[in-house]
């Protein structure tokens, strides 16, 4: 006979009655702390306990689950809400989905749950992080919900969490944000990139490869202002990353850190030089690429 597990992995999400709502109740609480821990690892140091999920959601935040019709939890998002420059905006600190059913789209209805009851407070904004070097992150935040990155922070938790997906190669994350007015739903337009009128992915400079050439100096950082573009800074550059960053630092730890640094610098150069990130390439041969644009009009850096 099929565990619940088993069946619930095997079945459509559509068919399970998968609803999202607002977490309520003590024993729903303590599932969203053990579903993190399933998640993070049991040595994690940033996991949010019980009485915070609780408090913050009392308090204008939201603490929501994905649940089946038996009430068994299957993904939960977690956010604070708060004011910055005299406007309501909101953090979402956690997401996190079981394995077995992720890719069923219960993440992305979690994030709208999460953005429609922010909204409903009067917030405008949504802000969170995600690390720049998980393809699969990156992909359904800046493709599937169309989330804008506006800051790179090095090292943003700390170099280690005590999370078996953060070991080994730093914290470092895309700060983005979210528009949730009803004029300015980024959600609106994400998707899976479309076919435009922009230049093979392969033909579009690679930006980190630049940096990864100047890594040797004694401070072990790139020596100068690597990219050196002839006449003016391109409209397009790219930043690859492996498709399995977790795979490269279990393999060979050293080359972790080496996408690590090299991204770094690439993302730092590329945002203090007016690109933006615009979406994101899962390619072939074991590596993405990040696609940056830049607007034509503005002046290029000295």
């Amino acid at each position: 006979m099929k565990s619940l597990d088993t069946a619930l992995a095997a079945a459509p999400l559509a068919a399970q009655g998968v609803t999202i709502r607002h977490v309520r109740t003590h024993e729903e609480f303590v599932a969203c702390v053990q579903l993190q821990r399933a998640t993070w690892g049991a040595n994690f140091n940033e996991l949010i306990p019980v009485s915070m999920l609780m408090i913050t959601q009392r308090l204008g935040g939201v603490t929501a689950g994905a649940f089946t019709s038996d009430g068994a939890l299957q993904g939960f998002v977690f956010g604070i809400t708060g004011v910055e420059h005299g406007h309501i905006v909101h953090w979402s600190d956690m997401l996190a989905v079981r394995n077995d059913v992720q890719g069923h789209g219960v993440g992305r209805r979690l994030k709208e749950f999460q953005r429609d009851a922010v909204r409903a407070r009067g917030a405008t904004r949504m802000y969170w992080t995600f690390d720049p070097l998980v393809a699969r992150n990156a992909h359904f935040n800046v493709n599937r919900l169309g989330a804008r990155v506006f800051e790179y922070v090095p090292d943003m938790y700390g170099h280690n969490t005590g999370s078996r997906l953060h070991g080994g190669f730093g914290t470092d994350r895309f700060i983005v944000t979210w528009p949730i007015t009803p004029d300015g739903d980024a959600a609106t337009s994400a998707g899976e990139p479309s076919a435009r009128n922009t230049p093979s992915i392969a033909t579009i400079p690679l930006l980190n490869a630049m940096f990864d050439r100047s890594l040797g100096t004694s401070s072990g950082e790139p020596d100068g202002d690597v990219p050196n573009f002839a006449a003016s800074l391109p409209p397009l550059l790219r930043v690859e990353i492996p498709s399995d960053i977790l795979e490269v630092s279990a393999a060979t730890p050293s080359l972790a850190k080496r996408w690590r640094s090299t991204t770094r610098s690439a993302f730092q150069w590329a945002l203090a030089n007016g690109y933006s990130v615009e979406r994101f390439e899962r390619g072939a041969a074991g590596v993405g690429s990040y696609v940056l644009s830049r607007a034509a009009e503005q002046p290029g850096a000295e």
